[in-house]
């Protein structure tokens, strides 16, 4: 088991990429801190996984407070923390003309405060365990689409923030920061979101080609795979890098010809 013993806070992990991360960590021997804002989705990831395995930790992660408890609460339960996953986030719309201040701090406190205060939360306890911290991040931190603006904005700073931190925590505590940037993810509220925005029930079925080249988009269990890597002793000494987990490049990319079966927004 790569995680064997391992204890892993991972916030937003009651749904998508998160829920998928955790269940991958437990199925490599990790003890596990759930955490999101829906208790009752909560619970039932609890119940699927096993209590032996896992505790729920039901709070909004922007909450005062919030990252020192999450800490608590693995130290408490399970004596020690080895990792941090970064993946609870805000997918806001918004563009130049609707993000106003109020909104856009939010964004922030959620998408990109809220990791840095855990990761100085948890940092005495990863330094005793020469522990990583992984951010979950999205290939929209490289510029964004025009309707995810702070969104985007604020995955590019969490971005700059793991390459930062990555070199500094593990130079003065031997702690390890890296990022994944997902692509697109058919989590379940991706597939409400394009229904919202008018798409048909079984939109994820036929997507043009210019957004998925190999006929579908990825799933969550494809970014969890991923993820055990980075939390896991295999990737060594590795840090401060951000990867992105998409099937075509975001920079440079060779635009297709046929650019006229773009979905809805």
């Amino acid at each position: 088991m790569r995680l064997k013993d391992k204890v892993i806070i991972i916030t937003g992990s009651t749904t998508g990429i998160g829920k998928a991360i955790a269940k991958h960590c437990v199925a490599e021997g990790a003890k596990i801190i759930l955490h999101g804002l829906e208790e009752d989705l909560g619970m039932e990831v609890l119940q699927e996984i096993g209590s032996e395995h896992a505790i729920f930790h039901h709070e909004d992660i922007s909450n005062e407070g919030c990252s020192d408890r999450l800490v608590d609460v693995a130290v408490k339960t399970w004596g020690k923390l080895d990792a941090i996953v970064n993946n609870a986030a805000w997918v806001s719309t918004s563009n130049i003309s609707t993000t106003d201040r109020t909104f856009l701090q939010k964004v922030l406190d959620i998408n990109t405060i809220s990791p840095f205060l855990l990761i100085q939360s948890a940092l005495s306890e990863l330094s005793n365990n020469r522990g990583c911290v992984l951010n979950i991040g999205s290939v929209n931190a490289w510029s964004g689409e025009p309707n995810l603006l702070a969104y985007s904005i604020s995955k590019g700073a969490l971005m700059t923030m793991s390459r930062n931190l990555g070199d500094v925590l593990m130079r003065e505590h031997g702690v390890r920061v890296n990022q994944i940037n997902p692509g697109w993810v058919l989590t379940e509220r991706e597939r409400e979101r394009k229904k919202q925005h008018g798409l048909s029930d079984t939109w994820y079925e036929s997507i043009p080609a210019m957004y998925a080249p190999s006929g579908r988009i990825l799933w969550p269990e494809e970014i969890a795979a991923a993820a055990i890597y980075w939390l896991s002793d295999e990737s060594g000494p590795i840090s401060g890098q951000v990867v992105d987990l998409e099937q075509h490049p975001m920079i440079g990319r060779n635009t297709p010809k046929d650019t006229n079966t773009i979905p809805k927004k």
